[in-house]
This record gives structure tokens, sequence and C-alpha cells, in this order.
């Protein structure tokens, strides 16, 4: 399943389900949670359920309320008659939200995205997910909740960048779903009409190692897209120290234009080559 990018679209929406499916985005989440209020939740619910019911172009995922709410049986009442790729589990807390969450679903095996650090709780269980790495999508995270829950005025500085316990609980995110071997999915950009923002937020995604990132509006996804899919000379460079390995298959650590490339170059090359839709090849050394 490749996801670089994931637009949120509200589920009582459905005007503008079609729009969502032309923006580009490698999968759309229609949200039940927090883009729609309590008196549009049962609209909301028959408007994924016609969608589901119908011939889908793009992958997608329903983000569901969290388990503890009185919505959660309703939204997942939805998936006995069509079912989506996937759900979006807000507030999630670790392991055991997947084997409550799978256990409301009666064991049907839908791929889940938690949304990862969004209580006090949840920071303390992230390590878990790679118990339950077959049932994750990938791991995600949000950097609203988690403040609010704890009386915080802000996750960020003036200047946007997140602050130090913010950015801590965004490392951990990306640690643990690669240690779950899962897409890692960065969270969405708001300033919505701020390119240049969006792009440089999402070109630091890419190189810190996140696979994939939300979106909040159509026009954020071609930016996202070309954010997370290597260029032309990252993937020229890539197969090039492919090809150097390959060619003295004894050595350990070799010369590249002038540079030092080993064992992590090596894995670091075909993850490269994965992200830029080559078939996967298992590297040669560890």
């Amino acid at each position: 399943m490749k996801l670089r990018s994931l637009l949120f679209v509200p589920a009582d929406r459905p005007e503008r389900f079609v729009k969502a499916t032309a923006s580009g985005a490698d999968a759309i989440i229609l949200d039940l949670e927090d883009s729609v209020s309590l008196a549009r939740k049962d609209a909301a619910r028959a408007a994924v359920i016609d969608w589901l019911a119908g011939e889908r172009a793009v992958t997608t995922f329903v983000r569901v309320n969290p388990l503890d709410s009185e919505h959660i049986d309703a939204d997942l009442s939805i998936f006995s008659s069509a079912r989506p790729d996937g759900i979006v589990l807000p507030k999630a807390e670790g392991a055991s939200s997947i084997g409550r969450l799978l256990e409301k679903l009666g064991g049907a095996a839908i791929p889940i995205l938690p949304i990862a650090t969004e209580t006090p709780a949840a920071i303390f269980e992230m390590a878990s997910y790679r118990m339950v790495s077959s049932q994750l999508a990938g791991v995600t995270w949000g950097a609203e909740d988690l403040p609010a829950a704890i009386g915080a005025v802000t996750s960020r500085n003036a200047d946007g960048s997140y602050t130090p316990p913010y950015e801590m609980v965004r490392a951990l995110t990306l640690f643990s779903a690669h240690a779950a071997h899962v897409a890692a999915i960065e969270t969405v950009y708001p300033g919505i009409k701020d390119e240049a923002g969006l792009a440089a937020y999402a070109a630091r995604g890419a190189r810190d190692g996140f696979t994939g990132m939300m979106a909040l509006h159509p026009a954020q996804v071609p930016i996202i897209n070309a954010a997370f899919t290597p260029g032309e000379e990252t993937v020229a460079h890539a197969l090039a120290i492919i090809a150097a390995f390959a060619a003295a298959p004894d050595a350990g650590v070799l010369m590249l234009n002038g540079k030092m490339i080993d064992a992590p170059h090596l894995l670091q090359a075909h993850k490269i080559l994965e992200r830029a839709g080559y078939s996967p090849v298992a590297p040669s050394r560890a």
C-alpha cells in the first residue's frame, strides 16, 4: 500500500469525496471524528456507507471516533456491509488499543493506522506497536490533542517549529513505526495556503525518515507527493551505490565520488529505490 499522501475529507461532505480522489492523493481519509459535528454523525456514516459500497478509485481509510467514545460502536457498525481499505484510530494507546479495536471488529482483518500520540498515556505505549505490526498500515501522530490534554499553551514555537516535548513525540512516532516495519506518517501542516512552508515541512519529514504525510486540503497533495518521492539525482546515487557493491561483492567499504560508503549506505539505497517504485530487492548485506 503506497502511502505518500493521505488526504482528510469530512465524512459529512460527500460532494468532496470525488474531488479528493482526483487530488492525486495515495489515500483519502473519510473523517467521522473531529471534522463532523455531533448532529451530523449519522449523516456522515450514511455517506461513508454509500462511498464504500461503490467502485473506489483510491485507497480509502475511515477515521472513526476514539475507542472510549459513545460513537465508536455506531462507527464500526457501518463496516458490516462495506469494508474500507483501512481504519484511522485516534487517541490510540499502543498494542492494547489495536487489540480492542480488532475485538470490536470481530477479528476482521482491516489495516489500522493509529494516531499514536494524542494522550499522555499513549506516549509510554509506542514501543508496543511492533507487537501488532501485522495489523498496521503505519503509525502517525498529531500535535494538537496532546498539548490540549495536558494544559499546554501550544506545541509550537513562534516560528512554527515544535517545542522540545513535541519534537520528542514526533521522533518516537518515527522510530516506533520503523521498529514495527510499517509506514511512518508525518502529521498535517496546518498552513493550507503556505506552500513554501509546507514544502519545507514535508521535505524535513522525508529527510528524517518519514515515508508519507497527511494532508488537510487537495492543494497540499502534489507538494507532499513530490517531497516523498525520491528525485532523479537521489535515485541515480542509490543505483550507483548498489552497482558499486555488486561490482565488489567482497568489499566491506568502498569509495564513491570521493566519499566512503558501507553497509548502511547500501541498505539506505535499497529503501530509496523501493520508495521510488522499484521492485523491492533485499540488500545483499546487513
